[in-house]
């Protein structure tokens, strides 16, 4: 895969080719986390052979056209299984299956037929008068309905049916009652009986199929809209900002000098009362005293906003600073927007693999024949008990795989373009980014997704079994299930945005996955205030940019079905568009997401490696980002006078950094020094 698998990376060597400076990119990459790499290519091997082993064996063809009681596919030749009659039977022209008893259908006699029975038959003559109208024996294979007796009329398992045999429809190549009138007095007819007479289900059908043009076209006007949207959230960003922490402002306190001005109303009124000796109802003390709760519940909840707002002020900016620098990134890597894409096509595909060979094994197994019945049954060999298992974790595994892999690429592009100076001599950082990936890091990928593998499978078990223990007594087992999923999601949660901050380190150092994780978990911790006003303010732009993208488009759509006199209910596709427009939105801003988190990573270790003022430590960042560190009136001075010619020429390769400069108001990194040698000091001395 590379040359230097077999050896790792030490995470020595820069971009520049130097050893650490002031640029933390390695260039000279490791692969990493080879075992974990090679465990996953063989678990798909594994795959594989269940894939091979499901189509050898599988009958799918019978989850389609359905099977009758001696293991044939109707509406196809079949071949002999077992030593029965009516085994390998050739089934090309009876294409339906009809249950001879339905109101028992598991236990009832199954056979294929070329038509259901379109009228109700009460008896055996009716159903004789069928035989000879239309050629079909709704009768087992070796007897005609001449040869039924009133014994084998009563007989679930046949070989003649069970009376009355009900008008029936084709569903699913199943002869199924088109009415259950005579089975219960509260369900009068089937859903396909209801939908066939108030034409709602061929209406709705109709109008998918008459509006799917138009669909397509605001499919497309969302996507315009969503990369509109991520344009000028860079623009419109600190705007909205400020704006809704102006709004929460003045919204606390005029909310909670109302409830202070309703309570000293009541109790004015209530004193008034008292003075001229007037009764009053338990109903007004009760009154009274709630609003003096409410009041005093809203002051304090008014004090803690003031007082998180005017604690994270400064942070809160460094948000709308890192939204300005996500959307210089995107503009300036714009194929970065198409991941999504990708993910999703990559994402289809394999589920639409992963359903098809679930499909094969659910339908492998020997044929076995009861010798009581006649019946031929399908039963399930102790290997695909095991195939189940295995072929759930390769959804988890495999899913959470392709969605990592396209974090990885996302933060691979924004350390590149963040971490190069002369941002012009950027050629393709996407498909450095890929390179990197396939050839360096796809271990470390498969080791994350493994992660949250371990975390996902259990809760998806417990979430079958709570499902499972709906209907039980047992209320303190259901309440310890619900406990366990949820403690299993929040450590889902947790873990996933643990994930994507390591594969940012993993880009910008070259480390393992374990190594970069724990780097990323001390830099969120050290800047946890900044994570947190980023991750709430952020999501929050972001939602409303979704919901910006999907009312919009949805408003288009209104206009442009409203007027279409072909639509029966056209909300329907207005509301398929609504659906649609959010989640194409969603995807688009996720990658904003992404970069912002990547950013405030590379911020960190921009911050942590350099000084902005030492020649060879200078900052990588913007100046609108300068502001938000302890020396920022030296570094952007120092920027300035190397803008104007009066400093030294510096280049990446510049001295490396002795001490990190922590960030403004926070204490310095006990991890903040890099390593540097004796003769690296003596050349910082000298210059």
């Amino acid at each position: 895969m590379c040359g230097c698998c077999g050896c790792g990376d030490d995470g020595k060597d820069t971009e520049d080719g130097g050893q650490r400076g002031s640029n933390p990119m390695v260039k000279k990459r490791g692969c990493t986390d080879i075992i974990v790499l090679v465990v996953f290519i063989l678990f798909w091997v594994g795959m594989v052979y269940i894939t091979v082993f499901s189509i050898m064996n599988g009958r799918i063809w019978t989850m389609f056209y359905g099977y009758d009681s001696f293991g044939n596919a109707c509406g196809m030749q079949n071949i002999r299984e077992v030593s029965s009659n009516f085994s390998g039977r050739d089934n090309t022209n009876e294409k339906y299956v009809f249950f001879m008893d339905i109101i028992r259908p598991k236990s009832s006699l199954e056979v294929c037929v070329e038509k259901c029975p379109d009228r109700e038959l009460k008896n055996a003559q009716e159903l004789i008068a069928f035989y000879n109208e239309t050629g079909v024996s709704l009768t087992r294979y070796d007897i005609t309905p001449y040869e039924c007796t009133d014994k084998d009329l009563q007989n679930t398992k046949g070989p003649c049916p069970v009376f009355p045999v009900h008008h029936s429809a084709d569903i699913l190549s199943r002869c199924i009652p088109a009415s259950f009138s005579n089975f219960t007095s509260n369900l009068k007819e089937t859903v396909l009986g209801y939908l066939n007479e108030f034409d709602i289900f061929r209406y709705v059908i109709a109008d998918l199929y008459a509006s799917w043009k138009l669909m397509l076209l605001l499919a497309g006007i969302a996507f315009v809209l969503a990369i509109a949207v991520v344009v000028l959230i860079r623009f419109i960003a600190s705007v909205v900002v400020w704006v809704i922490l102006a709004l929460a402002i003045i919204g606390s306190l005029a909310g909670t000098g109302f409830l202070w001005w309703t309570y000293v109303e009541k109790k004015n009124s209530m004193d008034m009362k008292t003075a001229n000796e007037i009764p009053f109802l338990q109903i007004e003390i009760d009154s009274e005293n709630a609003f003096l709760a409410y009041s005093i519940i809203a002051t304090i909840l008014t004090v803690i906003l003031l007082l998180v707002i005017l604690v994270l002020r400064k942070r809160i900016a460094l948000a709308v600073a890192l939204f300005n620098e996500a959307g210089k990134c995107i503009v300036a890597v714009p194929m970065i927007l198409v991941q999504p894409v990708w993910t999703f096509i990559c994402l289809i595909l394999f589920y639409v693999y992963w359903v098809v060979v679930l499909a094969y094994i659910s339908t492998a197994g020997t044929a076995v024949l009861d010798k009581d019945t006649g019946f031929v049954n399908y039963e399930e060999s102790q290997p695909v008990r095991y195939m189940w298992w295995y072929h759930l974790v390769g959804l988890i595994w495999t899913s959470e795989f392709i969605i990592a892999c396209q974090q990885l690429v996302v933060a691979g592009a924004v350390a590149k373009w963040y971490f190069t100076r002369d941002k012009k001599t950027l050629k393709n950082p996407l498909g450095d980014a890929v390179c990197m990936l396939i050839l360096h890091h796809m271990g470390s990928v498969a080791f994350g997704a493994f992660i949250i593998t371990l975390v996902k499978l259990p809760r998806w078990i417990l979430m079958y079994l709570h499902e499972k223990l709906n209907g039980s007594q047992n209320k303190c087992a259901q309440y310890c299930l619900k406990c366990c999923i949820c403690c299993l999601w929040c450590l889902e949660k947790c873990l996933k945005f643990l994930n994507q901050n390591a594969y940012t380190i993993v880009a910008i150092r070259g480390t393992n996955f374990c190594s970069s994780a724990r780097k990323a978990f001390t830099t969120i911790v050290s800047n946890v205030l900044r994570v947190a006003a980023i991750n709430s303010v952020g999501d929050f732009i972001l939602f409303l940019g979704k919901v910006a993208v999907m009312t919009g488009t949805g408003a288009i759509g209104i206009l442009m079905f409203k007027g279409d006199p072909n639509l029966h209910y056209f909300f329907i596709p207005v509301l398929l568009v609504f659906v649609f427009s959010y989640f194409i939105a969603h995807g688009f801003l996720s990658i904003y997401e992404m970069v912002i988190d990547a950013l405030l990573l590379c911020f960190c270790e921009d911050c942590q490696i350099n000084d902005g003022v030492t020649p060879g430590r200078e900052y990588y960042m913007d100046p609108s980002l300068m502001k938000f560190v302890k020396n920022s009136s030296e570094a952007i001075a120092a920027l300035n006078k190397r803008r104007d010619g009066g400093g030294e020429d510096v280049t990446d390769g510049g001295v490396p950094a002795r001490e990190s400069t922590p960030l403004r108001g926070e204490q310095p990194s006990p991890g903040g020094k890099a390593d540097v040698t004796d003769d690296q000091q003596q050349e910082t001395a000298r210059i």
